[in-house]
């Protein structure tokens, strides 16, 4: 006997997924945000949609759960999911979210990426300027210690995936810490100047 799936997705999912898309793509933008991707899954007995939200420069919480509101208040007054009941899912687009379209290469402008071309060459880079069919990246020459600059097409891009730098966190904790160090330093000769200031003081009152 084959076990029944907790979770699928089909045809019909495949059909309600592309006029939940088309319903809540207006719906979305009139909140400023943009509509970034919809997944709709079935969990035993209940649908589960999932609502992907962004903007150019990033999105905030406050954005998210104006975008949530606008689609809850949509899905409500349409029948696009029938009588079903559903779980509704607002959220942004994690950062392993692969890019695969212009507006995604501009919101990472001065990151790292993984990039896998379509004839299978791989590459690290860090985006510096994009335009709507490619994007100028940057690559490290480990050898010569120098950079040279090159540009992708996206048509040629398979896929490309934001690199999480931890160098970079360790390298800002590393100057907070030099930091403390020159603040300690700073009230220790604060403490030396004014306890000779107050020697001074002593003697002038004993003469």
């Amino acid at each position: 006997m084959t076990a029944r799936p907790t979770a699928r997705t089909g045809p019909d999912n495949a059909a309600r997924r592309e006029s939940v898309r088309a319903l809540l793509a207006p719906v979305v933008a009139a909140t400023g945000t943009e509509l970034e991707d919809v997944e709709l899954r079935t969990v035993g007995r209940r649908l589960v949609l999932r609502v992907l939200v962004d903007t150019a420069t990033g999105i905030s919480l406050d954005e998210v759960a104006a975008a949530s509101q606008a689609v809850s208040e949509a899905l409500d007054s349409s029948d696009v999911l029938g009588d079903e009941p559903y779980t509704l899912e607002v959220s942004s687009p994690g950062i392993d979210r692969p890019l695969t379209e212009p507006r995604h290469w501009r919101r990472n402008v001065g990151r790292l990426v993984a990039v896998t071309r379509t004839d299978g060459r791989t590459l690290t880079a860090r985006v510096v300027a994009v335009s709507d069919d490619g994007s100028t990246v940057e690559l490290e020459e480990s050898e010569k210690g120098r950079t040279a600059r090159t540009t992708l097409a996206l048509a040629d891009v398979k896929r490309a995936v934001v690199e999480v730098e931890f160098s970079r966190a360790a390298s800002a904790d590393a100057g907070a810490a030099d930091a403390t160090t020159d603040d300690a330093d700073d009230l220790d000769d604060d403490l030396e100047a004014f306890a000779e200031d107050t020697d001074e003081l002593d003697t002038d009152e004993e003469g």
